[in-house]
Order: C-alpha cells, then structure tokens, then sequence
C-alpha cells in the first residue's frame, strides 16, 4: 500500500510532516523516562549500599562470636555467593567468619544485610546495561528520525519547485511563442498596409485612369472618322463639319478627368499603420516591442517560420520570373504590331502596360514609345468624290490562355487596330490568363520536404514494405532522435544509414554536402557506395506515397476533441479551403504506438464509400504526425442520438442505421474488421447521413478472421460479441453482434447498455442467454433484426449484405 498512490497532495505532505513529529515526540518522552528509570535504579542502589557501609561501621568483627552455627550457615550459605559480585562475595565471607552469636535472629540479620548489599550491585548494574543499551539505541534513533524528517522536507521542497520552474518555463516559452507570432503578425499587418496603399491600389487606379484616357482617345478617333465620312464638302457644310472638328479637337484625354478627380479626391489621410501595441508588455521584462525573442524555448518554431518564409520567397521569385518573361514576350509583340495601330494606340498602349508594370515592381517599357501624340485632326481637302474606305483587316489573335498561379485577370485590351474610315470599330473584351510559373528551381535545389524520395517521419516498420528491389532508397526522419537516416535495400535486408550533421554539411562517408538532395543527387550520379564497408549504391528513388501532405498544406482551427494518440483539431487545405478534421499524434508516444496510430490511415487509403469517412492524408514530414480526414460537421452518432432523439421520426433512424449497414457491407466485402463499432464512433453528416469511423482497432485478414493476443484493456466489453471476448476470436461475425448494439443505441435515442451491469456480470448474463429489452420506440421487425445478431454461434447471425437488405425492406414498409 504504502504513501505513493494516497499522499501526493499538500495535504498528504503535511500530514506525514505532523506524523513525523509525534513520533519524535514520544521516542524524546520514551528516552525522558528511560533515563528517569536508570537514575532511579543507581540512586536506589547507592542508598542500599550505604546502609550496608553502616552497618558494618557499626558492628565490628570483634563483637560477633562465632557459634556452631556459623559453620551450619557458612556451609549453607557460602556455596551460593559464586554467582554475586566480588564485592558481595567479600562481605559474605567476612560475615561468615566473624564470631557469630548462637541466635538464629541475629545470623538472620546479617543474612539480610549482606543479601541487601548484594542487591544494590544488582540494581547498579541494571542501570548501566539500561544506560548502555536501550536508552543509547533510543537516542540513536531520535537521531536518524530528525535527519529523516529533515532529508523527507528537503526533498519535497526540491520537487515542488523542479515543478514549479518546470511549470514557469512552459509558460514562458508560451509567452515567447506567443510575442513572436504576435511580432510577426504585426510586421506583416504593415507590410501589407503598406503594399495595398502604396502600391496595389495606386497602381489600380492609374491602371483604371491610362484604360479611361484610352478609351476617350479611342471615341476621339471615331468620331473624326464619322467626320471624315460624313463631310459633303458644301460650304455651309464644311463650316458646320468646322464646327463639329473644332469640338472635337477640344477633347484632351489629360485633362478629361480633371474636374472629376478634383471633385472626388478624398482629402484626409490614408488609415494608420497597425503598430506594436507596448502595453502587452507591461508586466514582462525581457520582452523587447517589435523584436523576436529568441533563444532555446523558441528556436526550433522561428526555424520553421524562417523556412516556411524562405519557401513563400522563392515561390514567389519564381511567379514574378514568369511574369517578366511573359512582359518580355508581350513587348516583342507590340513592337511587331506598332505600324499598323493608330497614333492614339501607339501612344496609349504602351503606357497602359507600362505605368502597372511600373508600380509593381518590374521594368519599365522602353520610353522610345511613349512619343507625343500626333496632332490635331485637320479637315480633308475638298473633294468631288467620296473616297471609299479601305477593307477592314482582321484583328490578330489573342495572346494564348494560360491559368497562372490561384488566379488569373480579364483585362479589356484594344484590337491591334481599328477600323479605317467608312467601317466600324468598338471595343473587344480578351480573356488574358496569365501562364503559370516557369520552374526556374532545379529539382536537386528544392527544399527536403519537396523531394519525392522523402517520406517523413514513417515507421521503420514500414520501410520494408516500400522497398522492393536491390538499390531501391528512401530518406526518413527518425522518430526518438529526430535525425535523418538513409534506407537502402540491399541483398533482400533493409539497411539504416544515419545521416551526419556537423557544421550546416551533411555527410555518410567522405565529402559533405550543404543540403540532403545535393548529397544524395550526388551518390546518385556518381555510383559511389554510400560506404566502402557496406559497398552499397542507390539505384532507384521510392516516390512518397501520394497521400502524404506538408504540415504547411493545412492550417490548423480549433480543438474538436481528443483522442487515444492525441487531440483532434478542425482545419481547412491551404489549396481550396476543404474543411477537414485532423488527427494529431503525441510527440512523446513510443514508436510501436505511432505506428498503430498510422494504421488508421493505412486501412482508409483502400476505401472509398459514401458511408465511410474519407481520408484525405497524412502529414509524416515532421513531428508531431496528422492524419487528415473529411470533417463530419453533425459531430458523432452518440451525441447526436441524445440531443436530437425526441425530434427523430422512426423511418429517419431506420435510415441512418441503414446507412451504418451499407457501410459495414462494404467492409465486409474488403475484408476489414472494424472490432469498434458503436454510436460513438459513427458520424453524422448535415444532412443526417451517417458514416463509419475511428479504424484504431481495425484489421484487414484474407480468412475474414484475426486472432487477438492482447490484453483487454481497450476492449468495449458491452458492444463485443462472446467469442472475442472468452477467445480474442474477431471476424465480420463479432461486428454483426456490434451492429445489433448499435440498432439498440439507436432505438433508445443514446441509452447505455447493460446500464445496471458492470463488465463481469455483464459476461456472466450473456453466456447465460440474457439479451437487450427492445425499447419503447423500436418497430417489432427492428428488434427481430437485433436478436438475430444476437445469436450466440457466430455462424448464426446475418451477413451485413442481408442486414443492409432487411432494413431497406423495412423502411419501405414503414410509414
């Protein structure tokens, strides 16, 4: 029993402190008394010998005579004094010796003096044994009592405050990561403000202006084509075509906007900047506002930010390469088409592309082209015939469509030219898509976590699995000592070579790399063996699976739950926004726990099935593990059961365990074993369409069969069939007796079974026929169903397709 499990609590501290001291309590008022009783015996001892010193003062051995009878008591007496002190025995034989009377009361008297005497030695030596012995043991013993209960308080106050500082470093490491997100958040709230003013919505604008300019050129331009046209050259019709020239020669694209700009401006200042609040920082020291603080707590996080910033950089670089080849191959296009375009395009078109260009970062458009406008329109000559307008030519094709990177623009755009006089011309609309990003990277550049021969944080048991041929490779990260380690077949064994890091190189044997692709690209080209020990040579990369994500392509929500391995999160895909439930894996489990935690996800790559959840993926690039499933929004079948219940009609539940039975159907005919079935582990969707979950206990057999050998620490007792229960014995058997639980919880509205029972005797009923009461609500047919998959031979009970037919038949019959 002992104090461990019972005193943990402060309470139990101060309760063994109080026992301790009423045990030195009573060991100092033991020793008290001990010595008290050894004093006692000395004094008592001194006194018995003094009276016998006075007497023998008193009585000398002249005035004793000796008689006959102190031969008779010197021959009684006398053998007895060999067991008494020496002293005693002296004082006997002197007695025995002297002249004694003749009367038996006086060889009486000094019988009982020296016998008194002999008693004082006695008590004397008593009470140094009792000095000697017990009573320097019970000092002794107060002694290690005090050194104990000073070591026991000691080391308690260690402990309390190893927890303590244990317990203040977590929360300052959460501080710190708290103020670096909450620095770069505000770095990034500015930079972005300063972008979107000063730059993205300028550029907007006067991008809207140049098209706006463009556009009143473009009316400019048609309307002296109208007048050229419709001139008939008479003079009073040329004065009036003066008129309307003169008009028209008054329209300035630069000024045309004046009056409108000056009338909308917006005259107060651009909104503030989101700046570091320092108030945050009232009640710590050594935080500085708007510096990242780093040091052991948060290195490992700004390390992931870095590189999660550096891998946005580069993707970006790459976008705005792309961009500035495609700006490249736009310009050699307008320089072929600039002959055949008007003044006002050749004059607007280019400034139109240039000016945003400009404003985002690229260079600008040669300034050769921005020539000044030609100038104004002059009157045709007077003629006796109309001229007939040229034939229109054809615009030339538009740019080819390409998507680039999450989105593209529609741009309005001029044709190459625009219709001579005596045709029409207008505006066309041209979709311009912008290509996508031209991979300017080389593979071997790319970051670890983009190489298709790394695979993350798998078990080692899996290796075996994914490699198949001689030379067949794979890179991992190990899950105990968080390092790189390089797996190769080789003579049908896999073989583990830990990758070594010093000084930012990276190495096996021989010369070191700067980066892991660069190292194993390397061995790859070369043909070298990785060492001249092992001979080894890589042959052929294994490619990820195609399930695997970056942690960086789900961003995390809110906690939903939690789980056997850990918690489970709400979360969205980074790419299109899915919603998905995410699974997370402790850091601090075992290997052989991880890897059942991968099971999950192992047996859910297979399936596919509206009645099954979804996987979507699993992030093993780095601790901790995700696995990521399609998010179920109505929550699990249990819960929805106790809330909704009272509002469900009887054909509606039929329904949903119609559902469960179709999704079990499927399983069964995969040859999967769910051994959890049960409320709580189904969802349910919006639209109250139920889903098999949680595959933590799941097997996959070829026989339909799987012999458990573990304990039953795990086991659901009250939803798991006989068999499994007295001979680990699982098959599609065992779930259909979990199927009938379930209809049970349904019908109930979220009822426990076997409520009043406890484990053991819920065992004892089954095995002695006792099923499940129906309840109040269940349909006859329903219960019928129940008992069949009740049945205590497993080869009694339906198949999950005869289940799954049954209760389709009895919804249809069901009103």
């Amino acid at each position: 029993m002992g104090f461990g499990p019972e005193l943990w609590c402060p309470q139990g501290h101060s309760a063994l402190l109080r026992l301790q001291d009423s045990e030195l309590r009573l060991l100092e008022l033991m020793k008290k008394w001990m010595s008290q009783r050894a004093k006692s015996d000395r004094e008592y001892a001194g006194m018995l010998h003094h009276m016998f010193s006075q007497l023998e003062k008193q009585e000398g051995p002249g005035q004793l005579r000796t008689g006959d009878h102190g031969g008779q008591i010197g021959e009684v007496g006398m053998p007895q004094c060999g067991s008494l002190p020496r002293r005693a025995q002296r004082s006997m034989v002197w007695c025995w010796r002297v002249a004694i009377p003749d009367t038996l009361s006086l060889q009486s008297w000094w019988v009982l003096a020296s016998r008194t005497e002999t008693l004082s030695q006695i008590l004397r030596q008593h009470a140094e044994e009792l000095v000697a012995g017990p009573l320097a043991k019970l000092s002794l013993l107060i002694r290690d009592k005090q050194q104990l209960r000073k070591a026991f308080s000691e080391q308690w106050q260690q402990l309390s405050q190893e927890y303590a500082r244990e317990k203040y470093v977590r929360s300052l490491w959460k501080l710190y990561a708290l103020h670096n997100q909450y620095v770069l958040a505000v770095q990034a709230a500015t930079l972005h403000h300063h972008h979107h003013y000063q730059r993205a919505l300028p550029s907007l604008h006067q991008s809207l202006y140049s098209l706006q300019q463009e556009m009143v050129l473009v009316l400019k331009e048609i309307l002296g084509e109208y007048y050229s046209i419709s001139s008939l050259v008479q003079e009073d019709v040329l004065a009036v075509h003066q008129e309307i020239a003169g008009a028209i020669q008054a329209i300035d694209p630069n000024t045309e906007y004046s009056s409108f700009v000056q009338s909308h401006r917006y005259g107060s200042e651009v909104p503030p900047a989101v700046s570091f609040d320092e108030s945050l920082l009232e009640e710590t020291e050594s935080l500085v506002p708007g510096e990242l603080q780093l040091n052991e707590l948060t290195v490992e996080s700004v390390q992931h930010s870095l590189t999660a910033v550096e891998e946005e950089l580069a993707a970006a670089t790459e976008a705005v390469n792309s961009k500035e080849q495609r700006v490249r191959e736009l310009q050699a296009e307008i320089r072929g088409e600039e002959q055949g375009r008007s003044a006002g395009e050749r004059h607007l078109q280019p400034q139109v592309l240039g000016e945003p260009l400009g404003t985002s970062g690229h260079p600008a458009l040669p300034t050769s082209r921005l020539a000044k406008p030609p100038g104004p329109l002059a009157p045709p000559a007077p003629s006796s015939s109309v001229p007939q307008p040229p034939p229109l030519r054809a615009p030339a094709p538009p740019a080819p469509a390409a998507l680039c990177p999450r989105h593209y623009f529609e741009v309005p755009l001029l044709p190459p030219t625009l219709a001579r006089p005596g045709g029409t011309a207008g505006l066309t609309l041209v979709s311009i898509q912008l290509p996508p990003p031209v991979p300017l990277i080389p593979e071997v550049q790319k970051p670890l976590c983009q190489q298709v021969w790394y695979h993350g944080a798998i078990p080692r048991s899996e290796v075996q699995e994914l490699l198949s041929c001689s030379g067949d490779f794979l890179v991992r990260e190990s899950q105990g000592k968080q390092e790189y380690v390089l797996s190769v077949l080789w003579d049908g064994q896999p073989r583990h070579f830990i990758i070594q890091a010093a000084d930012n190189m990276y190495r096996l044997e021989g010369e070191g790399f700067p980066t892991i692709p660069l190292l194993i690209e390397h061995l790859l080209q070369s043909q070298q063996p990785i060492t001249r020990k092992s001979g080894i040579v890589l042959a052929r990369a294994v490619p990820k699976d195609k399930w695997v994500l970056n942690h960086e392509d789900v961003l995390l929500g809110e906690r939903i739950g939690r789980g056997n391995f850990g918690e489970v999160f709400s979360g969205r895909l980074r790419a299109d926004n899915t919603p998905v439930a995410v699974k997370s894996c402790r850091e601090t489990l075992p290997p052989e726990l991880k890897a059942k935690f991968l099971q999950e996800a192992r047996i859910l790559k297979q399936y596919n099935h509206p009645n099954i959840v979804r996987l979507i993926g699993v992030c093993t690039q780095k601790q901790p593990i995700y696995i990521v499933m399609e998010l179920v929004q109505g929550g699990d079948f249990l819960s929805f059961l106790r809330s909704e219940g009272p509002h469900l009609r009887v054909k509606e539940l039929i329904k949903m365990t119609e559902n469960a039975a179709a999704g079990m159907e499927y399983l069964e005919s995969k040859h999967c074993i769910h051994r959890d079935l049960a409320a709580r582990n189904c969802l349910v969707t919006e639209k109250n369409v139920l889903k098999i979950s949680d595959f933590g206990m799941s097997r996959e057999e070829e026989d339909g069969i799987y012999a458990s050998t573990g304990g039953m620490k795990q086991i659901p007792v009250k939803w798991t069939a006989p068999e499994a229960l007295n001979y680990g014995r699982y098959s599609s058997e065992s779930d259909v007796w979990s199927f009938g639980i379930l209809l049970w919880e349904a019908f109930s509205l979220g009822a426990v079974p076997y409520a009043n029972l406890s484990n053991q005797q819920m065992r004892e009923a089954v095995e002695q026929g006792m099923r499940l009461d129906p309840p109040e609500q269940c349909p006859e047919e329903v219960y019928r169903l129940m008992q069949r998959c009740w049945e205590y031979d497993p080869r009694k009970r339906p198949s999950f397709s005869t289940i799954h037919q049954d209760l389709i038949a009895i919804r249809k019959r069901h009103r």
